[in-house]
């Protein structure tokens, strides 16, 4: 099978579905004020760069960098479809993330996630990719439904 890493376009209706999916599937993890994933509009964003992955069905991953300041980026709208999970992709596409930071000369990328056991598969894939647990970043507040999380790239 043939995955396409390539740039978000956000005139696609299905990239809108499947971010709609995505915060569908974070609305009862916490509450509102405690949720963080950017919506559509959100991502649009001048300062945001966004990736999706598609296979021959569709979209199957999505993944954006924000500037937070200046060399620190923030990891966001990390998202695997359920059908496609387990296959590395989050993995592929957190390492094509972090070679995109590089290349433009970011030297920290963070991340905020749940702390939820929702989001225990997120927290150890972030691991194993060299995040360690940190505190708020950014305009982020200490929140006991967040976990903050940073590398240098």
């Amino acid at each position: 099978m043939t995955l396409v890493t390539d740039s978000a376009d956000f005139d696609d209706p299905r990239l809108a579905a499947f971010l709609q999916e995505h915060l569908d599937d974070l609305a009862p993890t916490a509450p509102p004020e405690s949720q963080h994933a950017l919506d559509l509009d959100g991502l649009r964003r001048p300062a945001v760069r966004m990736w999706c992955v598609e296979d021959p069905e569709g979209i199957v991953a999505t993944g954006a960098l924000v500037v937070v300041e200046p060399a620190h980026e923030e990891l966001k709208s990390m998202r695997t479809h359920p059908r496609a999970r387990g296959r590395g992709l989050a993995r592929d596409l957190v390492g094509h993330l972090l070679d995109d930071a590089r290349t433009r000369g970011v030297r920290r990328v963070s991340l905020e996630t749940g702390s939820q056991d929702f989001f225990l598969p997120a927290r150890a894939l972030y691991a194993k990719a060299g995040f360690e647990v940190c505190g708020p970043f950014g305009t982020y507040v200490l929140d006991p439904h967040s976990t903050y999380m940073t590398r240098m790239v």
